[in-house]
């Protein structure tokens, strides 16, 4: 449950919470290590509670952790350390084509095979007085990583809470089946012709729209902070998609319910009632299934709703961010 120092944590993005966030971000240490596949990959922990489990952050597609300060710092406060993983191809993380814009992977199994290495091997060797066990917090992408990891992996995680799972991406009004036969043909003479990955229609190296055409939350400061830390580290820009990510996607929404049996842990999962990114009407049929085989997860059969708010509910405006934040505290607090 939150307490009154929780509750002024997720106070509104004030001067005076800024500078807190700063001060915080002095003690995360910024570290990276190498694949199997010689891929760098950074990740930012905030370890100093050994006797408790911590948490796992997944972040979505284009982020990367120094998005996720404030989340941290909220995390914090209410006396969990964290971990957060910058994906392969993305934030600090090592780029996979010549253009470093290019929103890439090769096999969509990458990211969770680098999600193991992370938990499994880099943070035992580096923090071998810290517990193993763990929570998981995912957004977007990061829950389609999160689950794919759970169904491949023996894991410590003893609870999973996801924010607007990318179970699917929204087509956007195209029929799936048109959208998917689109992503599939593209991919394949992209591979017939050319060694180097294409942009999916309509995408580039821009990735951002202004606050008010954006349709991933309300809150200006937030979206404005964003935007001023891409201007400050131009480094972690990320552009749009190419043709073989959608394809990966694609084949990993498939998987996810392929294997839904293999997910045996407790698995909450928080919704936008107005998502324009993500399929929530995939998310619907994922918890539904879900549920049927584990009783723990998605309570109902049905995800949380958060009734008015866009994507990304952890850089909401507080009214919605502060439900997010104690809906996933307290389903870790109900499994520790």
């Amino acid at each position: 449950m939150t307490n009154a120092k929780s509750l002024e944590s997720k106070q509104a993005l004030t001067l005076e919470k800024i500078a807190a966030i700063e001060n915080f971000w002095q003690s995360v240490t910024q570290a990276s290590f190498k694949t199997d596949d010689n891929i760098r990959i950074a990740y930012a922990t905030n370890f100093k509670r050994p006797q408790k489990p911590y948490i796992v952050i997944v972040p979505g597609r284009s982020e990367g952790y120094l998005k996720y300060q404030e989340l941290a710092y909220d995390l914090d406060n209410q006396g969990y350390d964290s971990v957060i993983i910058d994906h392969r191809g993305q934030g600090l993380s090592m780029r996979l084509t010549t253009n470093r814009l290019q929103g890439y992977v090769e096999n969509f199994d990458q990211y969770a095979q680098d999600l193991q290495r992370l938990l499994h091997q880099v943070l035992p060797e580096k923090y071998p007085q810290h517990q193993r066990s763990s929570f998981m917090l995912a957004h977007s992408m990061g829950g389609a990583i999160a689950l794919r990891y759970l169904q491949l992996y023996p894991h410590k995680v003893k609870a999973l809470s996801l924010s607007s799972p990318m179970i699917a991406i929204s087509s956007g009004g195209t029929p799936d089946w048109l959208a998917k036969a689109l992503i599939k043909t593209g991919s394949t003479i992209n591979r017939w012709l050319s060694n180097t990955p294409w942009y999916f229609f309509g995408q580039s190296d821009s990735n951002q729209s202004s606050f008010a055409q954006n349709r991933l939350m309300h809150s200006a400061k937030r979206y404005q902070r964003f935007q001023s830390l891409y201007q400050a580290q131009p480094v972690i820009k990320l552009g749009g998609v190419t043709f073989n990510w959608l394809e990966q996607a694609m084949i990993n929404s498939d998987n996810l319910f392929i294997d839904i049996e293999k997910l045996s842990l407790p698995i909450q999962m928080l919704q936008a009632e107005n998502e324009q990114i993500v399929d929530n009407h995939a998310q619907d049929n994922f918890c539904l299934t879900l549920n049927n085989f584990n009783h723990n997860a998605c309570p109902g059969g049905k995800p949380i709703v958060i009734s008015g708010a866009y994507h990304e509910l952890f850089f909401e405006v507080d009214q919605y961010r502060d439900i997010a934040i104690d809906k996933t505290i307290t389903w870790f607090s109900q499994h520790q």
